[in-house]
């Protein structure tokens, strides 16, 4: 496709879009309910932790979906939503049935699915709750009160399970813990960061669940029943607490608008991406927290949706699978079962706001990309946000994320740390990807070829280059130089490593552990402008020389797939590059082979040397050029136009 404005359907078009489909969504999981309905396990090789669990977030992360379609028709139910989900809660929630849940104390995914079923079960409350028999609300609650006080959480996004839970429990008379509630937003107010990012725990865990958690569960906990008196008791102003929570969403919305592709592609990177279209609930957050333009939010949102629609998910059978567009199951980390994909129902929240609500009735407004090309830093996890009108493409450049913390010695996530992210690539992730990076990678290559690892690098900066200005001293005025464009520049060191990875240890989305060993240091720069990168590299020796001295360095430009062009050219170097590119066959959940450019420079290079990076989809015309003088890199774009920063 080239870049172009798409058609802006109103509101009440799109609603009733989204409607259709995730009427078809719940459809297509009926056949897979257990007699009893507490059970939904859909087709495929069981998830990591078995069937069990797989059936329990089958129900609950439908019972999302379904929640939304009632809470937005204000209890209008043709298909019997209610009912059957209030059949499965009965008999899930029974410890005497062959058919009950596995409990939040059996196994830790249970506290997951529990957030979803008190969210809903809140959201629906004269619907199903109210009409529950006094004993399974009592099963329910007693079902739900075993995460009071309970010790396990992992210090990440699933403090706000515990939250949710803790907030329905107080609101029909169950027990919560004030010191759970507390300990749990002390956490949430940790993992701040900068222009309204969040990270998922200690670490420089940016991706998505900054948006269909981080900034989702906040924007809907204050409109929980109790969810006040729950504050109060753990010593919080719910409403003081809002405002904030408010503000860093609406920072946060401007990275996530600059983020999504024209065609609607979110971007292809994190963990959990199976959960596809659930990228657009940080928008619909917006909506509930009367935070953006309503029209701007359900544009993004529903065009989120439709791009998966557009290639054919759900499938013909109407689920939804672990994958992208097709099934691809190596997408999943190891908690990702057959029902796990369901959390994609978050990407259809705005349908539980009724039709009358402004973000249905706003007029539609575009996306950036739509209106131009769009150069952004986003701070907190070190990202060059560049977006190309042409084409529609949006393009990241990483120097501050990898899902780990500075100093860090282990592998690298192909998900976190490479240098490149776009909505029309994705990461190389077969196994090899994994313990020996190519695509979007600066690494070092031992006598056998082993590539070097980045993870726990250094972050030096990340700006915008305005275009400099220039005095006349005689009329005291002041203008732009000439040739002067906005870039960004980003710069980070690394202590590039070996290693020896553990091939037992579980993925979670993180690099695999393992033994390390130094190999050098890398300090890398990267000038951002459109669709082209000048990456600058520079190698010297590590701190102990009890290490095998590396043989080459090798820089990878963007894994491509059919209908892009990935270009990587020569710009700076005393040492001639080898050239080439590695093609490779079902290595990302994208259709079709990809295929990689390198630049192989052997023995490894004094000084710097630099590689100008294209992805387009339309071959590149021209090239940049680059000079280095005095600790600067001045750089001439094709189109004429020049951008100078100085060199770390």
């Amino acid at each position: 496709m080239t870049g172009h404005v798409p058609d802006l359907r109103t509101g009440q078009e799109s609603r009733a879009w989204l409607a259709a489909y995730a009427d078809r969504l719940l459809a297509g999981v009926r056949p897979y309910a257990s007699p009893s309905g507490s059970l939904i396990t859909l087709p495929g090789k069981p998830g990591g932790y078995g069937t069990a669990v797989d059936g329990l977030e089958g129900f609950a992360r439908t019972f999302l979906l379904a929640g939304f379609r009632l809470a937005g028709e204000d209890g209008a139910d043709p298909t019997g939503l209610a009912e059957r989900y209030a059949a499965g809660l009965a008999a899930g929630t029974d410890s005497t049935h062959p058919e009950r849940w596995t409990r939040p104390e059996e196994h830790g995914q249970a506290k997951v699915e529990a957030a979803s079923l008190a969210l809903i079960l809140d959201m629906t409350r004269p619907w199903i709750w109210d009409r529950l028999s006094s004993d399974v609300q009592e099963r329910t609650v007693e079902y739900l009160a075993s995460v009071v006080g309970d010790p396990d959480y992992p210090d990440n996004n699933w403090v706000w399970f515990r939250i949710v839970v803790e907030t329905f429990l107080r609101s029909v008379g169950g027990p919560f813990s004030a010191d759970d509630v507390a300990h749990d937003l002390a956490a949430h107010d940790r993992f701040r960061r900068p222009g309204g990012w969040f990270a998922d725990g200690p670490e420089r865990s940016f991706d998505h669940y900054t948006g269909w958690a981080l900034h989702l569960y906040p924007a809907l906990w204050p409109q929980m029943s109790g969810a006040a008196d729950v504050a109060a008791a753990a010593g919080d102003d719910l409403s003081a607490r809002s405002v904030v929570d408010r503000e860093h969403l609406a920072r946060y919305l401007d990275d996530a608008f600059a983020l999504v592709g024209s065609d609607g592609a979110p971007l292809i990177q994190g963990r959990s991406l199976t959960y596809r279209f659930a990228a657009a609930a940080p928008f619909w957050a917006g909506a509930y927290a009367g935070v953006g333009r309503p029209g701007q939010l359900r544009e993004a949102a529903t065009r989120i949706v439709r791009y998966f629609a557009d290639h054919e998910v759900p499938g013909p059978d109407g689920l939804l699978t672990l994958g992208w567009h097709q099934p691809w199951r190596p997408i999943a980390q190891r908690y990702s079962g057959t029902g796990s994909p369901y959390w994609a129902s978050k990407g259809l929240l705005g349908l539980a706001l009724p039709a009358s609500h402004e973000v249905w009735t706003a007029a539609p407004e575009p996306l950036p990309v739509d209106a131009g090309d769009v150069l952004t830093i986003a701070a907190a996890p070190g990202w060059a946000i560049s977006a190309t009108r042409e084409d529609g493409v949006v393009r990241v450049i990483n120097h501050g994320t990898d899902h780990a913390v500075p100093g860090a010695d282990g592998g690298d996530s192909p998900l976190y740390a490479r240098f490149g992210y776009s909505t029309a690539t994705s990461p190389l992730l077969d196994a090899e990807a994994w313990t020996s990076p190519l695509d979007q990678s600066v690494v070092l290559l031992d006598a056998e070829g082993r590539a070097t690892h980045r993870t726990g690098f250094e972050l030096s900066y990340a700006s915008l280059v305005e275009p400099s200005l220039v005095e006349h001293v005689e009329t005291g005025t002041e203008t732009s130089a000439t040739g002067a464009s906005t870039a960004a520049v980003l710069a980070s060191t690394a202590d590039a490593h070996w290693i020896e990875v553990d091939p037992t240890a579980p993925d979670h989305g993180s690099g695999r552990p393992g033994t390390s060993t130094p190999a050098g240091r890398i300090t890398t720069v990267s000038l951002v402008r459109g669709a082209w990168e000048v990456r600058l590299v520079r190698v010297s020796a590590p701190e102990t020389s009890e290490t095998p001295e590396p043989t080459a360095l090798r820089i990878g430009g963007w894994a491509a797939g059919p209908g892009l062009v990935s270009t990587l050219v020569p710009l700076l170097g005393d040492v001639a590059p080898v050239y080439g590119e590695t093609t490779l066959d079902d290595a990302t959940p994208l259709a079709g082979p990809t295929t990689t450019p390198w630049s192989r420079y052997a023995p490894v290079p004094d000084g710097w040397v630099a590689v100008g990076i294209h992805l387009a989809r339309t071959p590149a015309i021209g090239q940049p050029r680059l000079e280095l003088t005095a600790g600067q890199a001045a750089v001439t774009w094709p189109d004429g136009e020049q951008t100078t920063a100085n060199l770390p």
